[in-house]
Protein backbone atom coordinates (compact mmCIF):
# COMPACT_ATOMS: atom_id res chain seq x y z
CA UNK A 1 0.00 0.00 0.00
CA UNK A 2 1.34 3.50 -1.14
CA UNK A 3 2.08 6.36 1.60
CA UNK A 4 -0.94 8.22 -0.05
CA UNK A 5 -3.57 5.32 -0.06
CA UNK A 6 -2.68 4.76 3.65
CA UNK A 7 -3.40 8.45 4.36
CA UNK A 8 -6.67 8.09 2.18
CA UNK A 9 -7.59 4.76 4.22
CA UNK A 10 -6.47 7.24 8.16
CA UNK A 11 -8.59 10.18 6.78
CA UNK A 12 -11.23 7.76 6.18
CA UNK A 13 -10.58 6.39 9.81
CA UNK A 14 -10.86 9.43 11.05
CA UNK A 15 -14.14 10.17 13.27
CA UNK A 16 -14.75 13.58 11.80
CA UNK A 17 -15.49 11.83 8.45
CA UNK A 18 -17.28 8.66 9.93
CA UNK A 19 -20.46 9.95 8.60
CA UNK A 20 -18.99 9.92 4.98
CA UNK A 21 -17.65 6.73 5.39
CA UNK A 22 -20.44 5.09 6.71
CA UNK A 23 -22.43 6.34 3.22
CA UNK A 24 -19.68 4.82 1.30
CA UNK A 25 -18.57 8.31 0.10
CA UNK A 26 -14.45 8.55 0.12
CA UNK A 27 -12.31 11.05 0.23
CA UNK A 28 -12.01 13.91 -2.57
CA UNK A 29 -8.96 14.42 -4.01
CA UNK A 30 -5.96 13.17 -6.03
CA UNK A 31 -2.09 13.61 -5.11
CA UNK A 32 -0.48 11.69 -7.77
CA UNK A 33 3.59 11.41 -7.08
CA UNK A 34 3.87 13.24 -10.36
CA UNK A 35 2.29 16.41 -9.61
CA UNK A 36 3.31 19.82 -10.66
CA UNK A 37 0.46 21.55 -10.20
CA UNK A 38 -1.45 21.42 -6.90
CA UNK A 39 -4.87 23.01 -6.91
CA UNK A 40 -6.31 24.44 -3.50
CA UNK A 41 -9.88 25.13 -3.60
CA UNK A 42 -12.42 25.05 -0.99
CA UNK A 43 -14.56 21.96 -1.00
CA UNK A 44 -16.24 19.62 -3.67
CA UNK A 45 -19.66 20.39 -4.55
CA UNK A 46 -22.53 18.05 -4.46
CA UNK A 47 -22.52 17.02 -8.04
CA UNK A 48 -18.58 16.79 -7.80
CA UNK A 49 -19.11 14.14 -4.51
CA UNK A 50 -21.40 12.47 -6.13
CA UNK A 51 -20.15 12.06 -9.27
CA UNK A 52 -16.81 10.74 -7.34
CA UNK A 53 -14.68 13.04 -9.47
CA UNK A 54 -13.31 16.32 -8.44
CA UNK A 55 -13.69 19.31 -10.38
CA UNK A 56 -16.45 17.48 -12.73
CA UNK A 57 -18.86 20.22 -12.95
CA UNK A 58 -19.20 23.40 -14.79
CA UNK A 59 -16.72 25.11 -12.30
CA UNK A 60 -14.30 22.44 -13.50
CA UNK A 61 -14.86 23.20 -16.96
CA UNK A 62 -14.01 26.85 -16.50
CA UNK A 63 -11.04 26.06 -14.82
CA UNK A 64 -10.11 23.74 -17.27
CA UNK A 65 -10.32 26.38 -19.74
CA UNK A 66 -8.71 29.13 -17.43
CA UNK A 67 -5.78 26.43 -17.44
CA UNK A 68 -5.84 25.80 -21.21
CA UNK A 69 -5.99 22.26 -20.73
CA UNK A 70 -8.32 19.32 -21.53
CA UNK A 71 -9.91 16.74 -19.84
CA UNK A 72 -8.24 14.28 -20.58
CA UNK A 73 -4.80 15.98 -19.42
CA UNK A 74 -6.59 17.40 -16.24
CA UNK A 75 -7.79 14.31 -14.76
CA UNK A 76 -4.92 11.76 -16.64
CA UNK A 77 -1.65 13.05 -16.82
CA UNK A 78 -0.62 12.84 -13.37
CA UNK A 79 0.81 16.36 -13.30
CA UNK A 80 -1.88 17.61 -11.36
CA UNK A 81 -2.67 17.34 -7.55
CA UNK A 82 -5.84 18.90 -6.27
CA UNK A 83 -6.38 18.84 -2.02
CA UNK A 84 -9.28 20.70 -1.55
CA UNK A 85 -9.67 22.47 1.97
CA UNK A 86 -11.59 19.69 2.89
CA UNK A 87 -12.39 16.05 1.11
CA UNK A 88 -15.90 15.73 1.46
CA UNK A 89 -19.50 18.56 0.82
CA UNK A 90 -19.95 20.40 3.72
CA UNK A 91 -23.25 20.76 2.92
CA UNK A 92 -25.61 23.22 1.77
CA UNK A 93 -26.18 27.15 3.33
CA UNK A 94 -28.11 29.92 2.82
CA UNK A 95 -26.03 31.43 0.25
CA UNK A 96 -24.18 28.00 -1.34
CA UNK A 97 -22.07 26.06 0.25
CA UNK A 98 -21.10 25.61 3.57
CA UNK A 99 -17.48 27.00 4.56
CA UNK A 100 -15.18 23.55 4.65
CA UNK A 101 -14.82 22.19 8.16
CA UNK A 102 -11.70 23.87 10.45
CA UNK A 103 -9.00 21.80 11.18
CA UNK A 104 -9.69 19.53 8.09
CA UNK A 105 -6.42 21.33 6.00
CA UNK A 106 -4.20 21.36 8.93
CA UNK A 107 -4.64 17.87 9.92
CA UNK A 108 -4.29 16.11 6.17
CA UNK A 109 -2.27 18.91 3.73
CA UNK A 110 1.15 18.28 5.07
CA UNK A 111 0.86 14.68 5.47
CA UNK A 112 -0.28 14.73 1.62
CA UNK A 113 2.30 17.79 0.52
CA UNK A 114 5.19 15.83 1.83
CA UNK A 115 4.22 12.70 -0.95
CA UNK A 116 4.46 15.77 -4.02
CA UNK A 117 7.87 16.32 -4.02
CA UNK A 118 7.66 18.06 -7.87
CA UNK A 119 4.74 20.66 -7.49
CA UNK A 120 6.16 23.91 -9.05
CA UNK A 121 2.67 25.92 -8.77
CA UNK A 122 -0.03 25.99 -6.34
CA UNK A 123 -3.03 27.62 -7.50
CA UNK A 124 -4.99 28.97 -4.14
CA UNK A 125 -8.54 29.08 -5.54
CA UNK A 126 -11.58 31.53 -2.94
CA UNK A 127 -11.40 32.52 0.04
CA UNK A 128 -10.08 29.83 2.16
CA UNK A 129 -7.78 28.19 0.52
CA UNK A 130 -6.06 31.57 0.03
CA UNK A 131 -6.18 32.54 3.85
CA UNK A 132 -5.09 29.71 4.90
CA UNK A 133 -1.79 29.49 2.88
CA UNK A 134 -0.70 33.25 2.85
CA UNK A 135 -2.11 33.89 6.47
CA UNK A 136 -4.44 36.49 6.01
CA UNK A 137 -7.78 37.51 6.56
CA UNK A 138 -10.83 35.55 5.27
CA UNK A 139 -12.56 38.47 4.18
CA UNK A 140 -12.54 40.58 1.33
CA UNK A 141 -9.23 40.10 -0.13
CA UNK A 142 -10.41 37.83 -3.16
CA UNK A 143 -10.36 40.55 -5.66
CA UNK A 144 -7.12 42.17 -4.30
CA UNK A 145 -5.01 39.24 -3.88
CA UNK A 146 -6.23 38.08 -7.57
CA UNK A 147 -5.41 41.07 -8.88
CA UNK A 148 -1.68 41.23 -7.28
CA UNK A 149 -1.53 38.03 -8.00
CA UNK A 150 2.38 38.60 -8.72
CA UNK A 151 3.07 39.55 -5.57
CA UNK A 152 2.42 35.56 -4.45
CA UNK A 153 4.68 34.12 -6.82
CA UNK A 154 6.21 31.77 -8.02
CA UNK A 155 4.78 29.50 -5.26
CA UNK A 156 1.27 30.68 -5.22
CA UNK A 157 -1.12 31.57 -8.02
CA UNK A 158 -4.61 33.35 -6.26
CA UNK A 159 -7.47 32.57 -8.28
CA UNK A 160 -11.12 33.44 -8.04
CA UNK A 161 -13.41 30.75 -7.67
CA UNK A 162 -14.45 29.80 -11.53
CA UNK A 163 -18.11 29.14 -10.29
CA UNK A 164 -20.84 30.52 -12.77
CA UNK A 165 -22.04 32.37 -9.48
CA UNK A 166 -19.04 34.59 -9.76
CA UNK A 167 -20.64 36.23 -13.24
CA UNK A 168 -21.05 39.59 -12.11
CA UNK A 169 -17.88 39.55 -10.41
CA UNK A 170 -16.36 38.60 -13.97
CA UNK A 171 -18.13 41.27 -15.58
CA UNK A 172 -16.81 43.86 -12.78
CA UNK A 173 -13.62 42.84 -13.05
CA UNK A 174 -12.60 42.63 -16.86
CA UNK A 175 -9.15 42.60 -15.96
CA UNK A 176 -9.29 39.29 -14.75
CA UNK A 177 -9.93 37.69 -18.20
CA UNK A 178 -8.09 40.01 -20.25
CA UNK A 179 -4.41 39.64 -18.20
CA UNK A 180 -4.39 37.33 -15.46
CA UNK A 181 -6.16 34.62 -16.98
CA UNK A 182 -3.42 34.25 -20.22
CA UNK A 183 -0.78 34.94 -17.77
CA UNK A 184 -1.99 31.42 -15.69
CA UNK A 185 -2.15 29.32 -19.08
CA UNK A 186 1.45 30.88 -19.98
CA UNK A 187 3.04 29.68 -16.47
CA UNK A 188 0.50 26.30 -16.70
CA UNK A 189 1.73 25.59 -20.42
CA UNK A 190 5.44 26.14 -19.14
CA UNK A 191 5.25 23.44 -16.47
CA UNK A 192 3.60 20.55 -18.59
Amino acid sequence: MSQIERIKQAIMADTQNATYTKRGIEPLFAAPKTARINIIGQAPGLKTQEAGLYWKDKSGARLRDWLGVDEDTFYNSGYFAVLPMDFYFPGHGNSGDLPPRAGFAEKWHSQLLQELPDIQLTLLIGQYAQAYYLKEKISGKVTERVKHYQKYLPTYFPLVHPSPRNQIWMAKNPWFEAEVVPDLKKRIKAIL
